[in-house]
């Protein structure tokens, strides 16, 4: 049986659009189909959403509650979050994304998670900025170091770490001015939320 250290971003990015209320598959896989408001994120075809929904069940992160009939087709199963289902979304939510090149979907997506929810991606900003300090150190030394493409590698490696680091940094001093000077400081859960 697979358990939330298992799930992949697909599965992540479909928990968090069920813990926000009774829903189905198929109202899922629109917020994700071309157009849709995840979607102009990161795209997941119908099947697969079905399938992350049927992984979710598994590990006992999402439950069937029922049925409502479809539009213009076959009857919708009905789910929802359980209590562990929401208590992992929570942790995964702030959790900072380990590897930069996973940016563009996996913080974009718990960002978006975090607006459609309406709460504060304060403690996922700060972790994430912390995360990112010795990471440019490191890859400044190595392109210090290198040489041949070695360089030209550790050149770019470094250039998209500081990108994201100067994205970060500019949704924190957002925040900043719209909640008062406390947000992004100390990485402390709570701080500075509305």
């Amino acid at each position: 049986m697979p358990t939330a250290e298992d799930l992949s971003l697909r599965e992540w990015a479909v928990l968090g659009l069920v813990a926000e209320g009774r829903t189905h598959g198929f109202e899922v896989s629109r917020a994700f189909g071309r157009g849709g408001p995840m979607g102009k994120i990161w795209t997941i075809p119908r099947p697969l959403v079905y399938r992350a929904i049927a992984s979710l069940q598994s590990a006992g992160l999402v439950g069937a509650i029922g049925a409502s009939p479809g539009e213009r087709g076959p009857e919708r199963r009905l789910v929802e979050a359980t209590p562990e289902g929401r208590a992992a979304l929570q942790g995964w939510l702030v959790k900072p994304v380990a590897h930069v090149r996973n940016a563009r979907s996996e913080l974009l997506v718990k960002l978006a998670l975090h607006d459609r929810a309406g709460t504060d991606p304060v403690e996922l900003l700060g972790a994430q900025s912390a995360q990112l300090d010795p990471l440019l150190a490191g890859l400044r030394e190595k392109l210090a170091e290198a040489e041949g493409f070695d360089a030209t590698l550790a050149r770019w490696r470094l250039s998209s770490a500081e990108v994201l680091a100067t994205f970060v940094a500019g949704l924190i001093a957002d925040r900043r001015r719209h909640a008062g000077p406390d947000i992004g400081r100390d990485n402390a859960p709570g701080r500075g939320e509305r």
